[in-house]
């Protein structure tokens, strides 16, 4: 149970994005120092600890796990961008869209489709939400990259803008 006594859901399980695979999605997002990244299920933090230290973009990332939350928050002070990120245990499916310019998500199908309601209500027209190897039910992606990472493992990478869904 979250704070407000509704059940919390683990919506994937952890599964880091190798560092090439990240910064396809910034690319992918267009992200720049203007932005405000928001990550759901962010895990260990790499993609907006990465968005802050090569694009100086900030970010906030969102993890039911607690310990994920300690130690993304560990993770930005050793690359020295604690004062542009900041890490929340909060439950993806309650978290107010409203003041991001980049939506990033890595989770699998169903959860995917079960955040399309979250996205519609509370992002902004223009946000762009990018999903690593997930698309988001019928919605239609701007556009779709596939490729293979440096491990030799095929990425896809889909990018929405709201407003356009």
């Amino acid at each position: 149970m979250n704070y407000s006594g509704t059940p919390m859901y683990i919506l994937a399980p952890f599964v880091p994005t190798p560092a090439d695979v990240v910064e396809r999605m910034l690319q992918l997002g267009a992200v720049t120092s203007q932005d405000i990244v928001y990550d759901l299920g962010c895990g260990d933090g790499r993609v907006i600890i990465a968005a802050a230290k090569k694009y100086g973009a900030r970010g906030i990332g969102f993890d039911i796990e607690p310990y994920r939350v300690t130690e993304s928050q560990s993770n930005a002070q050793a690359a020295g961008v604690e004062q542009l990120v900041t890490f929340k245990h909060q439950d993806a499916m309650t978290v107010d869209l409203s003041d991001a310019t980049v939506v990033m998500v890595y989770l699998v199908h169903w959860s995917t489709e079960k955040l399309r309601p979250l996205i519609a209500k509370t992002a902004r027209a223009g946000t762009r939400i990018i999903s690593h190897n997930f698309g988001m039910g019928d919605w239609t992606p701007i556009t779709t990259e596939r490729f293979t990472d440096e491990g030799g493992n095929p990425r896809t990478l889909h990018l929405w803008i709201a407003g356009n869904t």
